[in-house]
């Protein structure tokens, strides 16, 4: 090994150690270190390194460790202070993993999420914090900065945002294109990221998996254009788990690996997490790419040394007595402070969403509780949470509360049935399919006479026909194993690939039983084994569904007999809903919407738990139900936070950080990413929901008022101070959550119906007064001018609203901004970029090349994108355009005022076009009528043309 060189000084600046540093280390050294698996260098004694370890609401895939509420339900609790304090234990346990074992306890932690909540049927909604940027940006930059510490030198960790940019789907999300119109890049997507870079919390980040406009965000020039831009450190930027073989494999965006690599690097993608632990591939392509020209040695040195310098404030090259974070150890993981934590973060995310005054409960011992649902004893991991240590379920917590076992009676609420092998299946005919009673199970046969608790299967229903089997006599789940046999050997549904779900298909007479994960149905052997191998329902054996009890009558008859009735559904976070599949809807499953439904009938002191990773249409409940309640999975003190919230010894005080809508048809097309055209999110949400983003009631009543402000005008570049009073008139300590929101009265643009602008939670105790101040900069209040591609704050008069939900405003003031006035569009002032659109019909967001710049492609005739109040000055006598189109030919389009359909034409552009969309061409045509201030339009004669500029020249 070396002499010990500079780079292990603490003395010597940051920039020269790893200066230091790289000077040491060969070409072939430093490709090795662009892999996630970053090879050793055992001569200048540096050991491996890896990018990634996931900790979204506590480590996961590590082993047992402490684990909080999802994200959305740390964002529900408005508490950037609990969030922080959240990180901060995380930040700890993954020290603590790193100190047992260094090789797959990783410091570079991914986490948070920063993607926006645009759409609830994104499949890992749980995993984002709001569909509002600066709630967002608020809570992100609170977790991240409880990862990263607060040592002046050292990162605890090395918090990772996820996925940038505009990753808001899942099915075929790595063929799916996000079309991003400048204003929604620039309002909605970027200052969720911006705002934990700019802060110093976030030190890296990961792109995500889909196209944006056209063009894979792993190859987004804002990576280099907007990213690195926001701070002072080097930004590291990794990439999603084989995303980069997806830029050749599924988006054949480049033609080989070589160069698909190459123009990874040289976008700014420094980590490659492609191939699992295994990097020889990854070297290999970066290796080919340096000789072939493609890729310069210092492409890779940038590349590097941002991964250096991140290994370098992990403090990986200090001496441990120099060293803050040296005597953590394992100690730390699921130590009693952090299980405290856990339930002060449960107790603060649970939302009241509704309350006829049953709740708090007020119960005797002598009363009876039913606590009946499929979610009501059972605490579910989802794929990014941590190994729960333990689990304190709703039940249990319910139950600790009273001295009598018999106070608490509890009733799943599924159904138990008997599969029997239909006539015609052979010698198996008529008998029963029977399950190994061993503790850990085995292979599945038809072999029984009769049915019973060898035979019987609970039917746990996640909605859209998919269900879940768990054998009762040894509580285990049916699964396929690798012979693909059924087998009731699993402890639970889980795994990157459930293989624990399935659907019965009616056929005729029978039933038939098909297998989710290989889309196989179940046959049944010579031998009498079942197995999924039957490629159609045709193929496979028949059975008939023997009911041995229904779990719906059975819950009502526990409720009915209960003084209170409390009902759990909700999610699995890994079924209709997760990683790799969007919802279909926003519908309870079916049998919990008829178990919901069941008890009130039976009980009508019923009170609705929903614990999800995403809101429901719940309308029939909020219109019969008296109490209903929400929370995320609220991690492993989740009972003993509900029992808290019920009883009163805690006020809710959570609050939904997205729009629950009425119905999905309130929503439109999942892959539409324009929020101002298609009205979507609270900001531009123009319908009634079922509740408004904001919400969240409280048991005891607070008043707001004498609202003021310092001044009523501000000047574009000042900032006006504004207090209220906030008053608790009830008997109940309780916590707030004041929420400031602001609405422009007019505009040249769409404005927000309401926007968050800033929000405080405060405690209050019985009677208690106090002032709130908030801080308005107008610069926040900008927007983007797409005329001249800048933020403007513009004259205008703004409500100022503040209240308890973005629907429930309690005081209100005007300000007036001393803006500016946006000037119409100069046409002759230079090119207008045809992305920089005002309005469309019809077209899709695309990209101008590989590398950089944007256009729009037309999907159908007549498609149109419109320039609202184009300047033609005294005239403009022509008017070139760049077209393209995918294969040889003509690509025109034509220029109208006024309206698309039938305003007036003042041209007519036709290009004769070569293959391919980047081949550009530039046509002209003379204009007629093109004179002062009018709505230019260019309407597409045929699909399939792409038009990046128009340009305008004034003359004869």
């Amino acid at each position: 090994m070396e002499e010990p060189g500079g780079f292990q000084s603490v003395d010597l600046p940051l920039d020269q150690r790893v200066a230091d540093l790289m000077n040491r280390l060969t070409l072939a050294e430093k490709v090795a270190l662009l892999h996630q698996h970053q090879a050793p260098v055992p001569r200048l004694g540096m050991g491996a390194f890896h990018t990634g370890t996931e900790a979204l609401h506590g480590l996961a895939w590590l082993g047992p460790a402490t684990v909080f509420p999802q994200a959305i339900g740390l964002a529900s609790t408005w508490n950037p202070d609990l969030v922080e304090r959240v990180g901060d234990a995380v930040g700890d346990e993954a020290r603590g993993f790193h100190h047992k074992n260094p090789d797959r306890g990783g410091l570079n932690v991914w986490a948070p999420v920063v993607n926006l909540l645009r759409d609830p049927r994104w499949g890992r909604n749980e995993e984002g914090y709001s569909e509002d940027p600066l709630l967002t940006g608020v809570l992100a930059t609170a977790y991240a900065r409880g990862l990263r510490g607060d040592h002046p030198r050292v990162l605890k960790t090395a918090p990772t945002l996820k996925h940038f940019l505009a990753y808001n789907n899942e099915t075929r999300r790595e063929s799916t294109s996000s079309g991003m119109p400048p204003r929604v890049l620039r309002e909605y997507e970027l200052p969720a990221f911006e705002a934990p870079i700019r802060a110093g919390a976030a030190v890296a980040v990961m792109a995500s998996y889909n196209l944006v406009n056209g063009r894979p965000a792993h190859l987004s020039p804002l990576l280099h254009d907007e990213l690195r831009g926001w701070s002072e450190h080097d930004i590291v930027v990794v990439s999603d788990a084989q995303a980069p073989s997806n830029v050749v494999d599924a988006q054949h965006y480049y033609p080989d690996h070589v160069s698909g690599h190459a123009a990874l690097v040289r976008a700014g993608v420094d980590s490659f997490t492609d191939n699992g632990d295994h990097p020889t591939l990854t070297v290999e392509r970066l290796t080919t790419a340096l000789a072939r020209g493609l890729l310069t040695e210092a492409d890779v040195d940038a590349a590097v040394r941002r991964l250096l310098l991140l290994r370098f404030r992990l403090g990986e090259f200090d001496p441990p007595e120099s060293h803050p974070y040296a005597d953590v150890t394992e100690e730390v993981i699921n130590c009693p402070e952090h299980q405290d934590l856990a339930v002060q973060a449960a107790r603060q995310s649970i939302v009241l969403l509704r309350n006829d005054g049953m709740l708090p409960l007020t119960l005797s011992r002598r009363d009876r509780v039913a606590v009946v649902g499929p979610l009501a004893d059972v605490l579910y991991e989802d794929w990014y949470s941590g190994t729960l240590p333990y689990a304190t379920t709703v039940r249990g917590g319910l139950a600790a509360r009273f001295d009598s076992p018999d106070a608490v009676r509890f009733a799943e609420g599924v159904d138990r049935i008997a599969l029997r092998v239909a006539p015609g299946a052979g010698t198996a005919a008529g008998r029963y399919v029977t399950a190994d009673g061993s503790a850990h199970g085995g292979p599945l046969t038809a072999g029984a006479d009769c049915a019973g608790p060898d035979s019987w299967l609970d039917v746990h229903d996640w909605g859209h026909g998919v269900l879940a089997l768990r054998c009762v006599c040894n509580g285990r789940y049916l699964t396929v194993d690798t012979g693909k046999a059924l087998a009731n050997e699993s402890p639970r549904p889980g795994g990157w690939v459930v293989n624990e779900t399935f659907e019965l298909v009616e056929r005729g007479g029978d039933t038939v039983l098909r297998h989710f994960a290989s889309d196989r149905y179940v046959a049944i052997d010579p031998d009498g084994a079942l197995r999924a191998v039957a490629a159609s329902g045709a193929e496979a054996t028949g059975f008939a569904v023997e009911l041995v009890s229904d779990g719906i009558l059975g819950a009502a008859a526990v409720a009915a007999e209960a003084d209170i009735a409390v009902v759990v559904v909700g999610n699995h976070p890994l079924i209709n809903g997760r990683e790799t599949e969007d919802r279909a809807d926003l519908s309870l499953p079916p049998d919990q919407d008829r178990l919901v439904r069941a008890v009130h009938a039976a009980n009508p002191r019923c009170v609705l738990v929903v614990t999800s990773s995403y809101p429901y249409a719940i309308g029939w409940a909020d219109e019969h139900v008296p109490a209903i309640l929400w929370s995320a999975h609220g991690g492993q003190e989740f009972g003993r936070a509900l029992a808290d919230v019920l009883f009163g010894d805690t006020a809710p005080a959570g609050r939904l950080t997205q729009t629950w809508y009425r119905h999905a048809a309130d929503l439109p097309d999942l892959l539409d990413y324009d929020i101002i055209a298609s009205d979507a999110t609270y900001l531009y949400f123009r319908g009634t929901p079922l509740y408004p983003f904001g919400h969240g009631l409280t048991y005891s009543p607070v008043e707001y008022d004498n609202l003021r402000l310092s001044s009523s005008t501000v000047e574009p570049d000042g900032e006006v101070r504004i207090s209220l009073d906030v008053t608790n008139t009830g008997a109940r300590a309780t916590d707030e959550v004041v929420q400031l929101y602001t609405r422009q009265r007019t505009s040249r643009v769409k404005q927000p119906v309401r926007q968050l602008r800033g929000f405080r939670r405060l405690h209050l105790a019985p009677g208690e007064r106090t002032t709130v101040h908030f801080g308005l900069a107008a610069a926040g209040l900008a927007f983007w001018d797409v005329t001249r591609q800048r933020a403007v704050v513009e004259r205008a008069a703004h409500d100022i609203l503040v209240g308890r939900s973005s629907a429930d405003i309690r005081c209100a003031a005007t300000l007036d901004v001393a803006g500016e006035t946006i000037p119409p569009r100069r046409a002759l002032d230079g090119t207008v970029c045809a992305a920089d659109f005002d309005g469309y019909a019809g077209i899709t967001l695309c990209d101008a090349g590989p590398e950089r710049g944007d256009a729009v492609t037309s999907t159908e005739p007549g498609a149109w994108v419109c320039f609202d109040g184009t300047d033609f000055g005294d005239g403009a006598a022509r008017c070139a355009a760049e077209l393209s189109r995918l294969g040889s030919g003509p690509a025109g389009i034509t220029l109208r005022l006024d309206d698309p359909l039938d305003g007036p034409v003042i041209g007519q552009v036709t290009a004769a076009c070569r293959a391919g969309r980047y081949e550009f061409v530039s046509a002209g045509t003379p204009l007629r009528g093109a004179a002062g201030v009018r709505d230019l339009y260019a309407v597409f004669d045929a699909p399939g043309v792409t038009l990046r500029s128009l340009s305008f020249r004034a003359g004869k």
